[in-house]
């Protein structure tokens, strides 16, 4: 990398507990883990009534579970090592009523509650836990939807998504990023066990 930094990639399935458990036993054998970004996720749309048992299953073995694996895989390497940070991806349908979103909503709740009790449990072994409630962001994923559901009317709908945004636009991933570059250093050490939203405005200016 052009910083002098090197990457180095994993393939894992988040959701099935050995994988997870074998693919971070991998990394922590080459170099300490400082850092955990929780990122994995899946969305879906729907009511209660229109969500499916094996639907509302892979949300929840996704968005849940596979953080809750990662985090397992990894805390008691941080707390030997002398701490580390934990960071994840929540939405502000956790907090939100947001129509036909039962499914995603509830793994997001999930997420945030998961992020108090770990931020909780661990800051005395200087592990700090937070977690980042985005709005809606232009990913791919916007654009795959809107061409689905919408084609031939993809600016329509995204200018209509954009501007349910107080702020006027959705937030872009460069910015989700600065989030967690921020809660990841060292320059936010007294702060854990927050819910961080990204949202434009979208919680808090809609009177």
């Amino acid at each position: 990398m052009q910083s002098g930094g090197r990457a180095s990639s994993y393939v894992c399935d988040v959701s099935d507990q050995a994988k997870t458990k074998a693919t971070f036993s991998q990394i922590s054998t080459q170099a300490r883990i400082h850092i955990l970004i929780n990122n994995a996720g899946v969305s879906h749309i729907g009511t209660v009534e229109s969500t499916a048992e094996e639907e509302f299953d892979r949300i929840l073995r996704v968005n849940v579970k596979g953080i809750y694996n990662c985090i397992q895989a990894c805390i008691g390497h941080m707390k030997a090592n002398g701490g580390g940070v934990v960071l994840n991806m929540a939405s502000i349908a956790g907090s939100a009523g947001l129509a036909e979103r039962f499914a995603y909503s509830t793994s997001k709740g999930a997420v945030i509650a998961m992020t108090y009790s770990v931020a909780r449990d661990y800051v005395a072994h200087n592990i700090r836990c937070n977690c980042i409630s985005p709005a809606r962001v232009h990913t791919p994923f916007v654009d795959g939807y809107l061409a689905k559901n919408y084609p031939g009317h993809e600016k329509e709908m995204y200018d209509k998504l954009a501007k349910t945004q107080p702020i006027g636009r959705m937030g872009e991933p460069e910015e989700v990023a600065s989030l967690a570059l921020f809660l990841c250093s060292d320059a936010a050490s007294f702060i854990t066990g927050v819910d961080y939203p990204l949202d434009g405005g979208f919680m808090n200016l809609h009177g």
